[in-house]
């Protein structure tokens, strides 16, 4: 087989199909309800309790509602698609495998290299808000952590540390001014969360839909009390004249609000975290279309309705923090809302930690049964009957990230995998309905000739858009900073060096053909 015949194998869908029949590495234990759940859960969070105040804050204002309907709207072309694969091919690893049914193994390992790492960083982003929220309630006891371990370094203090390893490059640093080191909160639930994934699926399933459930109930809190207390004054202007401040980078406008969009998009995912738990579901051609589609209609709806409240019973300018939800609520003295929201929060973003560490896990269980990774990660505990091994390993992984970097500098990095694979994902569908088109599907994709090129549209407008100049240059490609791309092509060369490395030599299928 030639090198390059070897890089687009694919497995058939009728071959995925089979397996997913014959295989019993998971116990199926998920009904329509549970599965819905995961995908309420991991994509209502740090979005909703978090980033739609800082971004608020920060680039769009008022109009942080319209970022989150551009993001939501791309998203829904991408949710579409997902459904239709996931009727077709009910398999373990989502994205990755129904780019390895279509596109060929290349692709695939690409698409699963990226998404490992942006389900892994979704996890430490999660998990750096929820401490936020944790250090709210704290305080509200007069209890304080030391200084050290409320949050992690600044942007400054890991430049200045990483000169004094490395030696000095251009201008030099000053000694940072405060004394936050670690944010030891965000790395313990990190890793709490992986322990919990490793007992039985049913346990942590029963505990994530609770948990879902209260999340719910606390954003209802925030609409159902927060209309009482609108300004529409707040409202004005809706899209603040755009502004650069003493660094030169640029806020507000429409570039802003399109920053925002791009910031935000992983907020409005998750429900392709479901997906990666199909070997698990107990009627996954019909339960998990549905709840991808259930999942994505309910956030978005709570979604526009927080940002709208939020902004509107506060100044956006006042909501720059961890915890900007409850801040809002404290800003115009409603401090028992602010605590009841705190505490929902804690309880609540954690579902988004079990979606995404679980869905992590589940890709790299199947790179490693695919032959692309070594087989030692694809054991499932004999106890369990999880795969623990790369879960823990991620529980490790997540909580180092968590605790030492700053929450914007992770958040940019998860888009850029996250839109890749939405454009595989339509471009995917798209080419299997045309070449395969008497396939049996349980859920068809509407208007496919138009919603497909529509969500490849959109997520390259949030990868690229159109470069917007800063005062200080050509510092952003989109919404997101140029520095966002250097770093995603760093693990991209790193997946590259791994595949031709190991992948390709190792592959099931190269096993099978030899």
């Amino acid at each position: 087989m030639g090198f390059l015949s070897r890089m687009l194998r694919h497995k058939s869908v009728e071959q995925l199909q089979g397996e997913a029949s014959r295989r019993g590495d998971f116990r199926r234990v998920l009904g329509l309800w549970q599965l819905t759940a995961i995908g309420v859960g991991g994509i209502i969070g740090v979005g909703i309790f978090v980033l739609a105040g800082q971004q608020a804050a920060a680039n769009a204002g008022p109009a942080v509602a319209l970022s989150f309907l551009i993001a939501g709207a791309g998203s829904a072309c991408a949710a579409l698609c997902y459904a239709e694969f996931a009727g077709l091919i009910p398999v373990t690893g989502s994205a990755y495998t129904y780019g390895y049914a279509v596109l060929g193994e290349f692709v695939a390992w690409i698409i699963g290299w990226d998404l490992l790492l942006e389900y892994a960083l979704v996890v430490a982003v999660v998990a750096i808000g929820w401490s936020g929220y944790v250090q709210v309630l704290l305080a509200s006891a007069g209890l304080h952590l030391p200084e050290w371990a409320q949050q992690s370094m600044s942007p400054q203090t890991m430049h200045y540390y990483l000169q004094q390893i490395f030696g000095v490059h251009g201008t030099a640093v000053v000694a940072p001014s405060d004394g936050h080191r670690f944010n030891v909160i965000a790395a313990a639930v990190s890793v709490g969360v992986a322990i919990l994934l490793t007992v039985r699926m049913e346990v942590g399933a029963r505990f994530n839909t609770a948990i879902v459930a209260i999340k719910v109930a606390g954003v209802l809190l925030v609409i159902g009390v927060g209309a009482f207390f609108i300004h529409a004054a707040n409202w004005h202007p809706f899209i603040p004249p755009r502004v650069f401040d003493a660094q030169g980078v640029g806020h507000f406008g429409w570039a802003g609000v399109l920053t925002g969009a791009s910031v935000v998009f992983f907020a409005v995912f998750g429900y392709d975290t479901l997906t990666t738990a199909a070997e698990e579901a107990k009627h996954p051609q019909r339960d998990l279309p549905r709840a991808v589609l259930l999942s994505l209609a309910v956030a978005m709806v709570l979604y526009v309705a927080v940002s709208l409240v939020i902004t509107g019973i506060t100044h956006y300018s006042n909501l720059n923090g961890d915890a900007s939800v409850s801040q809002a609520f404290a800003a115009i003295g409603l401090h028992w809302v602010s605590v009841a929201i705190a505490a929902a929060a804690v309880i609540g973003v954690t579902s988004v930690l079990f979606a995404f560490m679980l869905g992590a896990a589940r890709i790299w269980f199947a790179l490693a049964r695919d032959g692309l990774l070594p087989g030692w990660f694809a054991k499932v505990s004999p106890r369990f009957g999880t795969p623990a091994r790369p879960t823990l390993i991620l529980g490790v992984f997540t909580a180092i990230v968590a605790g030492l970097l700053p929450i914007g500098e992770v958040a940019e990095l998860v888009n850029i995998g996250t839109l890749s694979a939405f454009i595989i994902i339509c471009s995917a569908v798209l080419t299997l309905r045309i070449r395969q088109p008497q396939l049996p599907r349980t859920f068809r994709m509407p208007w496919i000739g138009f919603l497909a090129p529509l969500g490849i549209a959109f997520s390259l407008l949030l990868i690229f858009g159109l470069p917007w100049p800063d005062a200080a240059g050509w510092q952003r490609i989109g919404g997101l900073p140029v520095v966002t791309f250097e770093r995603f092509l760093i693990w991209l060369a790193l997946g590259l060096v791994i595949y031709f490395a190991y992948g390709i030599r190792h592959s099931r299928l190269e096993e099978q053909a030899g």
